[in-house]
């Protein structure tokens, strides 16, 4: 791993030529410890978190082309101890003409308007890293893509085309469990789905026209993939394997100032190319949802939002026919989920108290992110945090977890 990382940062130095003071290098030095709460969890190990992780950065501005690299180096104590590496990302960006910008490798992509609500924001996240108190970063996972960005009078076009499908990284039993359709399981019952063959025909592509009136932002969006969870069934040997569905995603946003904060309004149709006409009990049903959400400084230091997600399922007599049959959970035509998130900084802002909560009164049950930081220098911090699920149901999006409350502890050192 020393190797790797010695290699990739030598190769952005070369790149820099004789300027060598315009590569710029930094990074931090992060422990992260984590256990669960509930006791008759079935995950393979009570820790959810025991981890050193130290990650380098390293940054070229160039005449026209900039590079930048960022690479992460894990010893998991609480996973078999054993290292792991993790290019997250790796690319190179630059423009063609007054028009055109181009940043191709590694990336993280991100779009849209919720906070921890997705809609059109339909590449990968880590599930995994998220619901263990792992930094705000990690949700969101890496992919290798092409991005494409096209400025004009009618505003500015991106498109970003990934070669490979890439999913959710999602709990697999061994720290976090998991609802597998019929019960809650630990490790030994998780099966790694198969991704979409490595064909063109296979390939994601995602499209974001994005348009500034007055003082809105505006934004209409594309996607042509696949959905990001196994959420598909299809019969093998006689075996029912899970899979991933085609999917299109069509939608809209909004964002601006009004009334002393900040609103958003986004919305999506999420287009089941594998049951088009809702009435396949393997595939999932095409749906629409939008959000609406407001944001505001309601005090010095103290700054809160309000978000309110409807999504209501298409052919859902249909559906709800089909999931009685088979005796299945049998969510409402129409989910609704609240969420508000609580930032309050203290003592000159070197102490953080930040609360997230998700609550869905159709599905009865919710989640909870509370955590509270300490700068005690420029480089160091200090973090205190907790993860709490509740559900009535263990087939909900948060009941499904609700034996995966824990707490964490972590200290980053930056440098």
């Amino acid at each position: 791993m020393k190797r790797i990382s010695i290699i990739i940062l030598a190769a952005l130095s070369l790149t820099a030529g004789p300027a060598m003071a315009e590569v710029t290098i930094d990074g931090f030095l992060q422990t992260l410890y984590g256990g669960r709460i509930d006791e008759s969890n079935p995950t393979a190990t009570e820790q959810t978190a025991s981890e050193t992780r130290m990650q380098l950065r390293a940054e070229h501005y160039g005449d026209g082309v900039e590079f930048f690299g960022r690479l992460d180096f894990v010893y998991d104590g609480a996973d078999s101890s054993r290292y792991d590496w993790e290019l997250r990302e790796g690319y190179m960006k630059f423009r063609l003409g007054r028009r055109f910008d181009f940043k191709v490798g590694r990336q993280i992509l991100t779009w849209g308007t919720g906070d921890l609500i997705f809609i059109n924001d339909v590449f990968a996240k880590d599930y995994r890293s998220f619901f263990i108190g792992r930094d705000d970063q990690y949700l969101k996972a890496p992919q290798n893509a092409i991005r494409a960005d096209f400025y004009s009078g009618l505003g500015a076009l991106s498109l970003v085309w990934t070669p490979r499908f890439e999913p959710n990284r999602l709990p697999t039993g061994r720290r976090l469990s998991y609802f597998n359709g019929v019960e809650i399981v630990g490790e030994g019952s998780f099966f790694n789905p198969p991704t979409p063959e490595a064909k063109f025909e296979n390939s994601e592509l995602a499209m974001r026209l994005n348009r500034r009136i007055g003082s809105f932002a505006t934004s209409l969006y594309f996607y042509k993939g696949f959905y990001k969870n196994p959420l598909g069934v299809v019969m093998v040997d006689e075996t029912m394997m899970p899979v991933y569905p085609k999917l299109n995603v069509y939608g809209a946003s909004i964002r601006g100032p009004i009334a002393g904060g900040i609103i958003w309004i986004e919305g999506g149709y999420f287009d089941s190319r594998e049951d088009l006409n809702g009435d396949d009990p393997m595939m999932p049903n095409s749906s629409l949802t939008g959000l609406a959400g407001f944001e505001r400084q309601i005090a010095t230091n103290l700054t809160a939002n309000l978000q309110w997600q409807v999504d209501m399922i298409s052919d859902w007599d249909t559906y709800k026919a089909q999931r009685e049959a088979a005796g299945s959970f049998v969510r409402d035509e129409i989910r609704h989920l609240l969420t508000s998130r609580v930032t309050r900084l203290m003592y000159d802002e070197l102490v953080n108290l930040s609360l997230f909560v998700f609550y869905s009164p159709t599905d009865e049950d919710g989640y909870f992110r509370g955590s509270v930081s300490y700068k005690y220098t420029d480089e160091l911090e200090l973090a205190l945090g907790v993860n709490i699920f509740e559900g009535k149901n263990q087939a909900t999006e948060f009941g499904q977890f609700e034996k995966n409350d824990n707490v964490y502890l972590k200290l980053t050192y930056g440098f």
